[in-house]
C-alpha cells in the first residue's frame, strides 16, 4: 500500500516548519521568524500507530499577493495540496483568526480533501485561550486542534486525527487486480507519447517542450491481458537544474508515483543513449523495490547495423549494473513498433514480484549453493548459514540466518541471489537479502 501524504500549509508564520521538523523528528526544514523563509518544498517520513506517512511542508500562502516569489509559493502549495490526502491548516492563535486564514479556508475547501485546523502556538497548559474558539468559525468537518508545534504539545492529536481518516481512504483502494504501472524517465523521453500509443488515444498534451507534464496522470485500461493502471509522470531532471519550484513538485510527485506503483517502466531516449540522469531515475525504481521494465523509446530514429541491438543493450546493462535483472524493451512510441509487447512483460515481471518459493525450496538451493561455492571467513573462523525463508514479495524478500552477520561479505550475498535468480527466475525484479544471526530477534 503506497504512503499516504499530508500536507502542512497555512499563511507565512504561523508554525508550518517547526510542525514539520515535530512530525519527522529532525530539524529539515529550516525554522526563522521571517514570512516566507521556506521557498522550497520539503518532505519527510513519520511513523504513527504502525503506519508511515509522507508529509510535505509548504512555504506560507499569501492568498491575494502579486510578489512573484510569493504567487510561486501560492501555487507551490496548491499543488502540495492537490497531492494530499489529507491537509493540515495551520493557523497561529496569538494573531487569531484573519482575512488571509478565512481566504485559505476557502481554498482548501474547494480541494475536497479532508482538512484538519492546527491552531498552533496554543501554549497554555489546561484549558485552550478564549480565542481558540473563533477558529470554529472556519466551517471545517475536523474540530480544530490546539498544539505547541515548538513544545511538542498536542502533536499526538494531529497525526491521531490523520490516522482516523485514513481508513476511508484504505477502504477506496483500486482493485487489486489492477497492476498499477509508474512510466518515468527524463523531460521529452516520450513519456507521454507512450500512454497515447497505448489507449490509443491523444488523451495526454505531447509536446516536445520539456517538462509538460507537471503532475502525475492516472490513465486506466482494461484488455486481454488484465487491469492496468498507467501513471505519466513529469519528467525529472537533474537537481541543479531543478531551479523551477513547481518543478520539485513535479520531482515528488514522479518519486510519489514509483512509491505507487507496481511496476516502473523507465524510459531512455534512444538517441541520448542511458545517461547519467536514467541511471539516478532507474535507481529510484531499484531502491523502491519495483518491478522494472527499461524502454528504450524513439527506437525507429537509430540507423542500425546487425549489431546495433547488442551494442545499444551492453552499454545500458553496464551503465545500470545494478539492474541486469530488467528486461530490455526497444520501442517507438511514435509507430507503435513492439508497443503491443509492453502488456506481456509488464503482467510477467509484476507476476515474478509476487513469487513465493516455500522455505524447503529455499534450502534445498541454498544447500546446494553452499555446497559448490565455500562461505567466506576470517581468522580461521567461517560462515554458517543455518537456512533461509522468505518473508515478504514485492519485492521478494529472504530472511536468512547465520552464525557471525559480519562474516556475510556482500559478495557472498550476491552469489546466493544469483544462484536464487538461476532456480526461480525473478526475472524484472529486484531481491532484498536480510541476513540475521542466530537468536537475533525476529521482529
Amino acid at each position: 500500500m503506497a504512503k499516504p501524504v499530508i500536507a502542512i500549509v497555512g499563511r507565512p508564520n504561523v508554525g508550518k516548519s517547526t510542525l514539520f521538523n515535530k512530525l519527522i523528528g529532525e530539524r529539515r526544514a529550516i525554522v526563522e521568524d521571517t514570512p516566507g523563509i521556506t521557498r522550497d518544498r520539503i518532505y519527510g517520513e513519520t511513523e504513527w500507530r504502525g503506519r508511515r506517512m509522507i508529509v510535505i511542508d509548504t512555504g506560507g500562502i499569501e492568498p491575494k499577493t502579486d510578489d512573484l516569489i510569493l504567487s510561486k509559493m501560492r501555487e507551490q502549495a496548491q499543488i502540495a495540496i492537490d497531492t494530499a490526502d489529507v491537509i493540515l491548516f495551520v493557523c497561529d492563535i496569538r494573531t487569531g483568526l484573519t482575512a488571509d486564514d478565512e481566504d485559505i479556508g476557502l481554498m482548501l475547501k474547494k480541494s475536497g480533501k479532508p482538512i484538519i485546523p492546527c491552531i498552533n502556538k496554543s501554549d497554555r497548559v489546561g484549558n485552550v485561550a478564549p480565542e481558540f474558539y473563533e477558529f470554529y468559525s472556519l466551517g471545517f468537518e475536523a474540530e480544530p486542534i490546539p498544539l505547541s508545534a515548538l513544545h511538542g504539545s498536542g502533536s499526538g492529536d494531529v497525526l491521531d486525527a490523520v490516522i482516523d481518516i485514513l481508513p476511508d481512504f484504505e477502504s477506496e483502494e483500486a482493485d487489486s487486480d489492477v497492476i498499477n504501472v509508474a512510466v518515468i524517465g527524463k523531460p521529452n523521453a516520450g513519456k507521454s507519447s507512450l500512454i497515447n500509443r497505448i489507449l490509443d488515444d491523444e488523451r495526454l498534451i505531447v509536446s516536445n517542450i520539456a517538462g509538460t507534464t507537471r503532475d502525475a496522470i492516472d490513465t486506466y485500461t482494461e484488455n486481454k491481458y488484465g487491469k492496468f493502471n498507467f501513471i505519466d509522470t513529469a519528467g525529472i531532471r537533474r537537481q541543479s537544474r531543478v531551479d523551477d519550484r513547481i518543478e520539485k513538485y513535479s520531482v515528488l510527485r514522479a518519486k510519489m508515483a514509483i512509491e505507487r506503483a507496481d511496476v516502473c517502466i523507465i524510459m531512455i531516449d534512444a538517441n541520448e543513449g542511458c545517461t547519467e540522469q536514467d541511471e539516478k531515475i532507474a535507481g529510484l525504481a531499484h531502491e523502491a523495490g519495483k518491478a522494472s521494465i527499461i524502454c528504450v523509446n524513439k527506437w525507429d530514429t537509430v540507423e542500425k547495423d546487425n549489431g546495433t541491438t547488442n551494442k545499444f543493450t551492453k552499454k545500458v546493462y553496464d551503465s545500470l549494473s545494478y539492474m541486469t535483472y530488467a528486461p530490455l524493451l526497444f520501442i517507438s512510441a511514435k509507430t507503435g513498433q513492439r508497443v503491443d509487447k509492453l502488456y506481456e512483460h509488464i503482467k510477467y515481471v509484476h507476476n515474478q514480484s509476487m513469487m513465493r518459493i516455500s522455505t524447503g525450496m529455499l534450502n534445498d538451493v541454498l544447500a546446494d549453493a553452499v555446497a559448490r561455492v565455500q562461505p567466506p571467513s576470517d581468522k580461521g573462523r567461517r560462515l554458517k548459514i543455518y537456512y533461509m525463508t522468505q518473508s515478504a514479495v514485492a519485492p521478494p524478500t529472504f530472511v536468512m540466518f547465520c552464525n557471525k552477520a559480519e562474516l556475510f561479505h556482500f559478495s557472498y550475498q550476491r552469489y546466493i541471489e544469483n544462484c536464487l535468480r538461476t532456480t526461480f527466475g525473478f526475472k524484472g525484479t529486484p531481491i532484498r537479502m536480510i541476513v540475521r544471526q542466530k537468536g537475533e530477534n525476529d521482529g
